[in-house]
């Protein structure tokens, strides 16, 4: 299976960093899991958010394959239990997808243009949470999902 992230901007805390590195590494025996930072367009107008939404779309989508499974993040979007992710991960696995693409857009959001291309809008939790914390967590419960796919130790 390879999965890809898509973020936009870079990961300044050093222990952010360290801590996704961490869930990158132990994720080797499961998945090929690469990173693509993007860095955001800076909004200096509110009345420009959409547009410049839809322009950091156009480069999310340039990295994304016709045949990928692409999963958005957005605040609407399905929220699953750690339990009910791995499931959806066999599920795609066992289906023949061969790469997923995550996408964690920027503190505005991600364009619509992104957000129609999505076979799944997933939302990590009611709350609201700094876009590197998100990676974070994302690579941690896509490390727990394999640990469950696989019955071995980690969940609890």
């Amino acid at each position: 299976m390879k999965i890809k992230i898509i973020a936009l901007g870079k990961i300044k805390e050093t222990y952010l960093k360290s801590g996704v590195e961490e869930f990158l590494k132990r994720l080797t025996p499961y998945a090929s899991v690469s990173v693509v930072e993007i860095s955001p367009i800076e909004i200096k107008d509110e009345n420009l958010t959409d547009k410049i939404l839809l322009q950091e779309g156009e480069r999310i989508l340039s990295n994304i394959k016709n045949t990928d499974y692409v999963i958005t993040m957005e605040i609407k979007g399905k929220e699953f239990s750690s339990i009910e992710f791995a499931k959806k991960i066999e599920e795609l696995t066992n289906t023949g997808v061969t790469e997923i693409v995550f996408v964690i857009g920027s503190s505005c959001g991600i364009g619509k243009n992104v957000s129609e291309r999505a076979n799944l809008k997933m939302s990590m939790s009611k709350m609201t949470f700094l876009h590197e914390f998100a990676r974070l967590i994302l690579v941690e419960q896509l490390y727990r999902a394999f640990k469950i796919i696989k019955g071995e130790v980690y969940h609890k």
